[in-house]
């Protein structure tokens, strides 16, 4: 894994974000390592736990007839 300093990736931003691509790249920051540049797809995937408000679903269950305003309008409450 090839190593640069901050200095080094502001100089030369997209050549190193070029060389990620290929093998991660370490940054120091004064020798002390305080970011991996990477390729997205090193990445473990990400896996989101979805919920549903009541208040959105109550909507999803009414009917379509109802002007899109007054959805709004419930959605937006009080604000």
């Amino acid at each position: 894994m090839a190593s640069i300093s901050i200095k080094e990736l502001h100089a030369r931003t997209g050549a190193h974000v070029r060389r990620a691509a290929k093998s991660p790249v370490r940054v120091t920051d004064r020798g002390r390592l305080v970011a991996v540049l990477t390729s997205p797809d090193a990445l473990p995937p990400r896996k989101r736990n979805r919920v549903i408000l009541p208040e959105y679903a109550a909507l999803l269950a009414k009917s379509t007839t109802r002007a899109v305003l007054d959805d709004l309008d419930a959605v937006r409450g009080s604000r």
